[in-house]
């Protein structure tokens, strides 16, 4: 067989993708045993029956052809709105390119923004795709650690510095955050525009949290002086809407930006089905309503979480501000945090994803998603705390 390309070879780095544990839950399930699943940030509700019609009547009133590139005028119209109300940032059309999902975004952005061999910058933990994504726009990556006891908030200071050192193309950013549930304060994001403008880095902004905010408020950078003609912000109605498998998502960024991440989509996805953009369109004319009833669970299941872990001492809750996760420090166990999930899973059957699925920085925590019923989830949660008071014992007693 001819040899493949260095870019498609090297996506994943060479390494583990770090996902063991779920893998090994789902071949658990699959094998017919009960397993809690707190892994992935999938909704545990169905995409609404309301969004789901709208989707039927328009595919039934034949817009099941091709779909204009760039997104349906009246979608690209709504999205633009919508960033203009929640942002402050005046959004027009031709500032928005409609995906297919977030992640799509994700490459598209930094395939706009990157040279090959150029250095693209993250913050340390990540969602799992960020490094791949770099890697197969051609760019190099290269992760910007955090502190757990800084809340994994990125120094500014230190972004500056990586960038100046490596001569950066891009960072690539993400509040409220997954896998920390952190939110990204005013101060911290000011620090992080500023180090954009003074090494001319651009900004990629993924935002696909901005409607489960459970303490403080979202900033979108692009509002920020001097931000917006240098920020691509990724958008989905993936989590907003709990259309995951829909598959629809944008970019938002500087006109003359779109118009050549339109010759991209031209050359790639081709596009958007049109029935699934009528049904994102009948999303965002609910308005808050309905976002506000999807994200409901998430804020209240939070707020669960951190009845629970104030009863107990074992495990240290990292301040989960917002999304659809709490990251645990389970250090006091002794155990890595893969360690640990593979032994919950082995002893009790509840799935949880190591912190080093997300990076260096996470090592020694685990990320446990609400995406269970509250009663399994506080069933749960207890179960795990109490699995690490044990722990956390032994190597006491060890010592």
């Amino acid at each position: 067989m001819a040899k493949l390309s260095d870019r498609i070879t090297s996506i994943t780095g060479g390494g583990s993708d770090g996902w063991e544990v779920f893998y090994r839950a789902r071949r658990m399930v699959a094998a017919g045993e009960t397993v809690t699943e707190l892994t992935i940030g999938e909704h545990d509700v169905l995409t609404d029956e309301t969004i789901l019609d709208a989707m039927h009547r328009s595919a039934k009133g034949g817009h099941t052809g091709y779909a204009m590139v760039p997104g349906v005028a009246a979608l690209r119209q709504a999205v633009a709105d919508r960033l203009t109300k929640r942002t402050g940032v005046p959004t027009k059309p031709d500032n928005i390119l409609i995906t297919p999902g977030g992640q799509s975004a994700l490459f598209s952005a930094h395939m706009a923004v990157c040279n090959p061999g150029d250095t693209a910058l993250y913050v340390d933990p990540y969602y799992a795709t960020y490094p791949g994504t770099i890697r197969a726009a051609s760019a190099i990556p290269h992760a910007i650690e955090t502190r757990s006891s800084d809340a994994f908030l990125p120094n500014p200071a230190l972004v500056s510095e990586t960038a100046r050192t490596h001569k950066a193309r891009s960072l690539l950013i993400n509040s409220p955050n997954n896998p920390t549930g952190t939110v990204y304060p005013r101060t911290t994001l000011e620090g992080i525009a500023k180090a954009c403008i003074e090494n001319d880095m651009w900004l990629i902004s993924d935002e696909v949290y901005d409607t489960q905010i459970w303490q403080g408020d979202h900033l979108s950078p692009r509002a920020l002086p001097s931000m917006v003609e240098r920020t691509l912000m990724i958008g989905s109605f993936s989590k907003s809407h709990a259309m995951t498998g829909s598959r629809i998502g944008w970019i938002a960024a500087p006109e003359e930006v779109i118009t050549k991440l339109i010759d991209l989509a031209t050359s790639t996805t081709y596009g958007v089905p049109g029935y699934i953009q009528d049904a994102a369109l009948f999303a965002l004319q609910q308005g808050e309503p309905l976002e506000e009833k999807i994200a409901a669970p998430f804020r209240r299941r939070r707020d669960l979480m951190r009845e629970i872990l104030a009863e107990q001492s074992a495990v240290k809750a990292i301040p989960s501000n917002g999304a659809m996760y709490t990251m645990l420090d389970i250090r006091a166990t002794g155990l890595s945090g893969l360690d640990f999930a593979q032994a919950l899973l082995t002893k009790h059957k509840i799935a949880v994803m190591p912190g080093e699925s997300f990076g260096i920085s996470a090592a020694g925590h685990v990320r446990v998603a609400l995406t269970v019923a509250d009663d399994k989830l506080s069933e749960s949660v207890r179960t795990l705390c109490q699995f690490a008071h044990d722990l956390s014992k032994e190597t006491s007693c060890a010592s």
